[in-house]
């Protein structure tokens, strides 16, 4: 496995393993139509924005990494930068990781996460937070790295109320002891 800095070519496959994630990790949790009606055109372009946008990427000193297997083929990707909420506690956040389902429980998520922690401390980032929606399972993960529930808030997914909980680090470095 190789973990990598995503570039704008990795739009097409990142946008195949956050949908196909979502499809496997979301059921039962999302609405069905909404999960049955995401985009793969429509993630690819926003993944082309987020990969181009060099301006957001500096400001908020944001980055995208990947994971490749041994045939190169790309099975997870991790996404982090400034905390997004202005939160007085954590300064970096982990905006999301997704792994395709037959990849998990191969430690590829641990992986990322550390390697995730490494590059936000070397952005100026002690802490971090990840938001999840409560009802997933793969939320344990987290505690698993040590992370506290801290918070949770309400969201709306394809028409439903969606309970999220925020996981937290104040120390974030403790991830990679």
């Amino acid at each position: 496995m190789r973990i990598r800095d995503a570039t704008v070519s990795d739009a097409q496959k990142i946008s195949q393993v956050h949908i196909d994630t979502w499809k496997t990790a979301y059921r039962g949790i999302v609405p069905q139509d909404y999960l049955d009606n995401l985009s793969y055109k429509e993630r690819e372009e926003r993944w082309t924005n987020i990969l181009t946008n060099l301006e957001a990427v500096k400001s908020n000193k944001s980055f995208t990494l990947v994971a490749e297997v041994e045939d190169e083929r790309l099975v997870g990707f991790a996404s982090a930068g400034k905390e997004r909420s202005q939160d007085p506690v954590y300064s970096g956040e982990l905006y999301g990781i997704y792994i395709l389902q037959d990849w998990q429980k191969k430690r590829i998520g641990t992986v990322l996460v550390k390697e995730t922690v490494r590059r936000l401390i070397n952005e100026g980032f002690c802490s971090m937070l990840v938001w999840v929606l409560a009802d997933n399972p793969s939320r344990l993960f987290y505690e698993s790295l040590g992370g506290k529930p801290i918070r949770t808030q309400l969201i709306k997914i394809g028409g439903a109320d969606l309970k999220e909980v925020a996981y937290g680090w104040q120390r974030v470095s403790a991830i990679l002891e």
